[in-house]
Parts: C-alpha cells; sequence; structure tokens
C-alpha cells in the first residue's frame, strides 16, 4: 500500500488508500475505496479539526466536490505531539481516480483559521490493471 503525506503549518496529513474488492461491484460502475488518514500535530500549539473539503476525480466522470463538519461526526481537538486516525470510504464510477483536499482547522490558543492541504492520492481498482 502506497502512503501519501504532506504537511502545513506543521500538521502532517498522511493518507493510505486501499481498494476495498468486498464492497465494490464493477459490473455495476461500483468502485469502493476505504482511505485510512493521520493527522500529526507537530506544531507547538493545539488544534480543532473543523471541516474538511474533498475534490474528487473519478476518470472519465470529472470532478465532484465533498464539504462539511468534522470528520467522521466528529471535531477532534489535537494536542501538540498527538495524532488523530480514522477511516472513510468513497466510491468511484469509472475505478479510476484521485482525490485530495483540505482540513479547516482552528488554533485553539491564536484563534487563527487554518486550511491545511490534504496531499492528492491516487484510487486504481486492483480489479482493472490486471
Amino acid at each position: 500500500m502506497n502512503m501519501f503525506s504532506t504537511s502545513t503549518f506543521d500538521i502532517k496529513v498522511s493518507v493510505v488508500p486501499e481498494y476495498d474488492a468486498k464492497n465494490s461491484f464493477p459490473s455495476e460502475n461500483r468502485f469502493t475505496f476505504r482511505y485510512h488518514v493521520t493527522i500529526e500535530n507537530l506544531s507547538e500549539v493545539p488544534i480543532k479539526l473543523q471541516r474538511r473539503k474533498w475534490l474528487i476525480y473519478d476518470v472519465g466522470f470529472g470532478f465532484s466536490e465533498v464539504e462539511g463538519e468534522g470528520v467522521i461526526g466528529l471535531t477532534p481537538e489535537i494536542e501538540p505531539g498527538e495524532r488523530f486516525s480514522y477511516f472513510s470510504n468513497v466510491i468511484l464510477r469509472s475505478g479510476v481516480g484521485s482525490m485530495r483536499g483540505y482540513y479547516y482547522c482552528k488554533n485553539l490558543l491564536s484563534n487563527q483559521d487554518l486550511q491545511i492541504e490534504i496531499p492528492t492520492f491516487n484510487l486504481v481498482a486492483e480489479v482493472l490493471s490486471n
């Protein structure tokens, strides 16, 4: 499995995507991917993750955007030196694409809003790469 990572304001975001064959139905153009995200606070200040914005690319079908509060129903506070991990999933119709995005966080000491980059990661259904 490949890991994709980037850092913004000393907040490191790492993503490991994987094809979920059990929940995919290629004959119905339904390719499910799970992605595992770890957010590491390498800065000196506590942050609170408030919102997310994803840009999802599905080859042949174009881009779609998903925005919302927090992640998996949570708006975690991440102290310096701590990490927060979760997983979610996405369904592509083509079986090939990519995702990237942003977390919108707040520096809990200065109240400054931070836009944290989520690295671009590729989504390729193994069933298509044989």
